[in-house]
């Protein structure tokens, strides 16, 4: 396998099957074929108790600074039914210039093209002046708490630091150079539980029904709208996404009555501010809205999940135009500057150093039959190693 072919590394690393928790071979792939390359790689599994064991990667290349991260996963989220794939998940065929398996785009293909890029880049010219890393964790589809975080904080202990940082996360949405991510919303999730007195469905009066307080709240929090956006970001949104009253009878008022709920904010709100105004929506819409007219207020109970996402946004103006820059003279399009959809990894990559996303097409992640163009491979490869040769000589600079 030759590194600087991005083609024949992703193959490799696809028919690695590290569908989350496992390993599945993908990081003793990536070891192999970075040591060559001059790489000096640690491997560090991290442990949390209820929780999978993850293997996670850090390879560094070089001693001094600027120091450039490279950050992604390998794990990958599961195949779901293999018999509706036209080719096998695993097997990594190409056909009709399309290389077909899971974690294609998401992102082993990301992985690839950097790997490919910094060998490229030794092959011509030797070894950046600084160092060049690569944070890869395999929890990133998973619960997220033995990867990236810990990651980080074990290289931190180690003595790293760094300048700035890529994810390799698919950002695109139609086309190769279409956009980099520069920041993200943050996100709060919650349970709230409203509590009622079951009784017999006949015998309302007897009884009081949490349904009816739940819709009142869950609809008290999506109306009216959080903000209408900034300069930089959406709207923030909150989704009800699951309404349950745990009951199999249809003539028994249940007893509670639960929702959960997600919040995507922008950066008009931090978690603590935008936990705050829906409590106080909360409170006021049970305050007014009683289970029964004459009777007590709705009485209910919140839960957070833990660890927020915070809201960020990259400034760093080296950093995104020495991207832009790569992408423009690749592509000839001028990407957008985008702070939209979910969250990813680089929410805590943003506590370390300046950091910004950009990878591949996204359309197919965690569908069947994700795929990746081969000459989308090539190109991003080709942007990678533009964008790291001009991210050291400015900052040289």
């Amino acid at each position: 396998m030759i590194a600087t072919n991005p083609v024949e590394v992703l193959q490799a690393l696809i028919r690695c099957p590290s569908v989350t928790p496992a390993e599945g071979g993908a990081l003793t792939t990536l070891q192999a074929l970075v040591e060559p390359l001059g790489f000096k790689v640690s491997r560090m599994t991290a442990t949390e108790p209820g929780t999978p064991d993850i293997e996670n990667l850090y390879a560094r290349l070089g001693d001094g600074g600027p120091h450039l991260m490279f950050a992604g996963h390998t794990d990958v989220v599961p195949v779901g039914d293999e018999a509706a794939w036209s080719h096998p998940p695993f097997a990594a065929e190409i056909a009709d210039g399309v290389l077909f398996g899971r974690g294609a785009v998401d992102m082993k293909g990301g992985i690839a093209c950097f790997v490919s890029a910094i060998a490229r880049v030794i092959e011509e010219k030797g070894a950046p002046k600084g160092s060049v890393s690569l944070l890869i964790t395999g929890d990133e589809e998973g619960p997220a708490i033995n990867g990236t975080v810990k990651l980080l904080e074990w290289a931190k202990a180690q003595g790293e630091s760094w300048d700035a940082c890529l994810v390799g996360e698919p950002t695109n949405p139609d086309q190769l150079g279409d956009m980099i991510k520069i920041g993200r919303r943050g996100s709060v999730s919650g349970t709230v539980t409203v509590r009622g007195v079951q009784g017999h469905a006949a015998y309302p009066h007897l009884a009081d029904n949490p349904v009816r307080g739940a819709i009142r709240l869950a609809d008290a929090l999506m109306h009216p709208p959080f903000d209408h956006g900034t300069d930089n970001f959406q709207p923030s949104n909150l989704e009800v996404t699951s309404i349950d009253v745990g009951n199999a009878a249809t003539n028994v008022i249940p007893s509670r009555a639960t929702f959960k709920f997600n919040i995507r904010f922008n950066d008009t709100w931090s978690a603590e501010t935008v936990q705050a105004e829906i409590v106080r929506r909360l409170n006021v819409a049970a305050a007014e809205s009683p289970l029964r007219p004459g009777r007590d207020p709705v009485a209910y109970d919140i839960v957070w999940s833990e660890r927020p996402s915070h809201v960020f946004l990259t400034r760093s103006n080296s950093l995104i135009s020495a991207l832009s820059a790569a992408i423009e003279k690749q592509t000839g399009l001028t990407p957008q500057l985008s702070t939209t959809g979910g969250t990813s990894d680089a929410r805590y990559i943003k506590d370390y150093c300046p950091v910004v996303e950009f990878g591949l097409v996204g359309q197919t992640m965690h569908m069947v039959d994700e795929r990746v163009a081969v000459e989308d491979l090539e190109n991003l490869t080709r942007i990678y190693k533009v964008f790291i040769e001009q991210w050291f000589a400015n900052a040289d600079a």
